[in-house]
C-alpha cells in the first residue's frame, strides 16, 4: 500500500496546486472437510480446493494497524479483538479470506535475534481467522522501507526493516523536496531511495552480530519465522493457510545506469522470489504458493506515474506462484484527473491486465489491495469507486452489456480490499514516538482512511460505507468451470441507487423478476465432482427465490445435505447448488422472495435457453 498516495501530492505539484495451547479448533464452516480446507493452484491457473472445485477467496487485509507502534506490530490490540473482527467480517460481508500483515522489525528487532514471543502474539491473532472458517494468507508489509528512516518531528512514516539495519546503513536525513503526501517519499526521498536500493543489492552492514548482507538477512529471518509459525499450527490450521506474500509493494529505489522495471524485475525481484521460493520449501511451506508481486507502478492507471514492469521479462512462475498485484485508482485519487464518479465498467481494462499476466504466468491472479478514502475530498467517488472494483472482479464486463456479451466475460478474480480497521478512528499512534504528534483519528497512518467498518459507541462492528456494497454475492467454491458470474448489487451513492445491470427487454420474465432487486447469476459447467457448488449470498438474499436449470423456487428451500438449498451458518450463509454429469452446463440466479410461479417458470425457460445459446460451445 503506497503508490496510491503518491498521486494525490504529485499531481498537486505537477500541475502547480497547492502453538498457544487451548487454542480455538478449526470451526466447522459448512462442507468443510480436510480436502475443502486446502486451496492451491491448477494448472490451468485457478485456485482449487481438494475436490477439484475452483476456489474464490474474497476478504480483507488485516490490517493496517499492524504497521503501527500503537498494538506491537499487530493488526488487532487484542487476540479477543482479532475474534470480534474475524465474526464481524463474516457477519457483515461473508468474507472467506484475509490477507493478514506483519512486519520484518518486529520478528527480527534485533539482529540474528527472532522475537518468537511476537511470533506467537501473531498466531494467536492468526487463529481467531482460521477459528472463524477463514483462509489466511501472511503478508510481510513494508511502506517507504522503515519507520527508523524517519524523523521524530517528520510528518512522514514508513514501516518495514528494523532499526539495526537503517543504523548500520548510514543513510542521509530523510528529506522528501516537494512532497505534499507521503507516497511520494518512494521516489523522491533520498534516505528511501537509497535504503531500498541497498536491500536489492544485498549491500554488505556491520551489526552488532557481525557483518550482514542486507537480503540474505531478510530470507534468513523470514525462514525462520515461516517455519516457526508452520510448527506451531496444526496441520488442520496449517490446511487453512493458502500462502506467503514475502514483500508487500516492491519498487527499487533508483535503478541503475540504462535500466527500467522489467529489466530491474529480471535481475532483482524474480530472483528475490526464488530465494524465498526455495526459503518456503525449506521451512516446512512446500505445498503453499508464494504471492509474487510485480513492479508497484506497472499498472497505475495514468501515464504520469506508470512504469513498464509486471514480471514479463521472465519465464512463467507456475504453479507454485500466484501473480498478486494491487490497483487503486490513481486519477480519482488525485482529485484532478477524475472530476467525476467511476463508471459502469471502468476498471475491465485494469483488471483484465492482472489476469492476462496470471495466464502468461500459469497461475491464478489475485488483487490483493484495493479501495478508496472513506472520507476526504475524494471520497465522494468512493462508492462509485468500490461498485466498479468489484464489478470488474466478478465478470471483466460491463453491466449494460453483461447479459449480450456475458461469453467474453472473465471468470470471478480473488481479492483482498483494504483494509479492515475495527478501530478505526479510535487509535493513539505516537507518530516516529513524538509524543506531540499523536495521531487518533482514522487509520492513524498519516491521514489515510479506507476502513470500511468501525466500531460504533456500543463497542458493536458497523459498516462506515453501504453495507450493500461490501455484503455480496460470490461463487466461494465452484464444481467444474465458471463460465460467467454477475451480482447487481444495486449499492447506494448517497440516496442514489447504482444500478449497472439490466436484463434486456427479449427476457421479460428475467425482467420483471431482477428489475430493481438485487441478483447474482452464475453459469458454469459440471466436473461431475461430488461435492457441490457453493455461492456466498447476502442476508437480504438467503431466503430468496432461485431459478435455476435444477428447478425454481419462490424462497429458497432450507439445505439438507444434499440436493440445491440455503444453508446458514453463524451470521452468513451459502447457496448450495449440486453438480451433475461431467460437461453438464448449469445456471442459476437468485434473487429477493417472490411467489409467482407462472413468472418463475417463465423466468427458467429465458434463463436455460440464454445460458444454452450463450455458452452451448463453451
Amino acid at each position: 500500500m503506497g503508490w496510491r498516495s503518491v498521486v494525490t501530492g504529485v499531481l498537486a505539484v505537477v500541475l502547480g496546486l497547492t502453538a498457544v495451547p487451548g487454542a480455538p479448533a478449526a470451526a466447522r464452516w459448512w462442507f468443510d472437510d480436510a480436502r475443502a480446507d486446502v486451496v492451491t493452484v491448477s494448472p490451468e491457473g485457478t485456485f482449487r480446493d481438494g475436490h477439484g472445485r475452483e476456489v474464490l477467496l474474497r476478504g480483507y487485509n488485516v490490517s493496517g494497524t499492524a504497521k503501527l507502534a500503537e498494538h506491537g506490530g499487530l493488526p488487532f490490540p487484542s487476540t479477543a479483538e482479532a475474534g470480534v473482527s474475524a465474526t464481524a467480517m463474516r457477519r457483515l460481508t461473508g468474507a472467506n479470506a484475509v490477507r493478514f500483515l506483519i512486519t520484518w522489525e518486529r520478528v527480527e528487532p534485533r539482529a540474528g535475534q527472532i522475537d518468537r514471543a511476537y511470533l506467537d502474539r501473531v498466531l494467536a491473532q492468526v487463529r481467531e481467522f482460521l477459528a472463524a472458517g477463514l483462509f489466511v494468507f501472511l503478508d510481510y508489509h513494508q511502506d517507504l522501507y522503515s519507520r527508523y528512516l524517519f524523523n521524530v518531528d517528520s510528518w512522514y512514516t514508513g514501516d518495514g526493516a528494523p532499526e539495526w539495519v537503517v543504523r548500520a546503513g548510514g543513510y542521509p536525513k530523510e528529506y522528501c523536496e516537494a512532497c505534499v503526501n507521503w507516497g511520494q517519499n518512494m521516489k523522491n526521498n533520498k534516505a528511501v531511495t537509497m535504503a531500498t536500493y541497498d536491500f536489492w543489492h544485498n549491500r554488505r552492514i556491520d551489526t552488532e552480530a557481525g557483518p550482514r548482507n542486507i537480503l540474505d538477512a531478510f530470507v534468513a529471518q523470514s525462514e525462520i519465522a515461516l517455519g516457526h509459525l508452520r510448527n506451531a499450527l496444526s496441520a488442520n490450521e496449517f490446511r487453512r493457510v493458502v500462502g506467503f506474500n514475502p514483500l508487500n509493494e516492491p519498487y527499487a529505489g533508483r535503478y541503475d545506469e540504462g535500466q527500467q522495471g522489467p529489466a530491474w524485475e529480471r535481475d532483482f525481484l524474480a530472483p528475490f522470489y526464488q530465494r524465498v521460493r526455495a526459503a518456503m520449501d525449506r521451512a516446512g511451506w512446500t505445498d503453499k504458493p508464494l504471492f509474487a508481486e510485480p513492479l508497484v507502478y506497472w499498472n497505475i492507471n495514468t501515464s504520469i506515474f506508470r512504469e513498464p514492469g509486471g514480471l514479463t521479462e521472465i519465464p512463467p512462475l507456475g504453479q507454485r506462484f500466484v501473480f498478486n498485484a494491487h490497483f487503486y485508482d490513481a486519477k480519482a485519487r488525485s482529485g484532478i484527473l477524475k472530476p467525476g464518479k467511476a463508471g459502469d465498467g471502468e476498471y475491465t481494462a485494469d483488471i483484465r491486465a492482472v489476469r492476462e499476466r496470471a495466464q502468461y504466468h500459469r497461475t491464478a491472479p489475485i488483487l490483493s489491495e484495493f479501495g478508496h478514502p472513506i472520507t476526504g475530498f475524494t471520497s465522494d467517488k468512493t462508492p462509485s469507486i468500490l461498485k466498479a472494483a468489484y464489478q470488474s472482479l466478478d465478470s471483466g464486463v460491463a453491466g449494460k452489456n453483461w447479459w449480450r456479451e456475458a461469453r467474453n466475460a472473465a471468470p470471478p478474480m480473488s481479492a483482498t480490499q483494504w483494509q479492515w480497521d475495527t478501530n478505526s478512528g479510535r487509535h493513539r499512534e505516537l507518530m516516529n514516538g513524538n509524543p506531540n504528534k499523536v495521531l487518533t483519528e482514522t487509520d492513524a497512518w498519516m491521514d489515510e482512511d479506507f476502513s470500511p467498518v468501525h466500531k460504533d459507541n456500543t463497542g458493536a462492528v458497523v459498516p462506515r460505507v453501504d453495507r450493500r456494497v461490501i455484503d455480496r454475492a460470490y461463487p466461494r467454491a465452484v464444481a467444474g468451470r465458471t463460465l460467467a458470474f454477475s451480482f447487481e448489487d444495486l449499492s447506494r451513492d448517497g440516496n442514489t441507487v447504482q444500478q449497472w445491470q439490466r436484463v434486456p427487454a427479449e427476457y421479460p420474465g428475467l425482467v420483471k423478476l431482477t428489475a430493481d432487486r438485487r441478483h447474482a447469476v452464475l453459469v458454469w459447467r459440471s466436473s461431475g465432482a461430488a461435492a457441490p457448488t457453493e455461492v456466498q449470498v447476502p442476508e437480504d438474499l438467503a431466503a430468496g427465490a432461485i431459478v435455476s436449470d435444477q428447478g425454481v423456487f419462490g424462497s429458497a428451500p432450507v439445505y439438507g445435505g444434499t440436493g440445491l438449498g440455503v444453508d446458514r451458518h453463524d451470521g452468513a450463509a451459502r447457496l448450495v447448488l449440486p453438480g451433475g454429469p461431467s460437461g453438464t452446463l448449469h445456471v442459476a440466479l437468485i434473487a429477493p422472495a417472490g411467489t409467482d410461479q407462472a413468472l418463475l417458470a417463465q423466468a427458467k425457460t429465458e434463463l436455460t435457453g440464454w445460458a444454452a445459446a450463450t455458452f452451448g460451445t463453451r
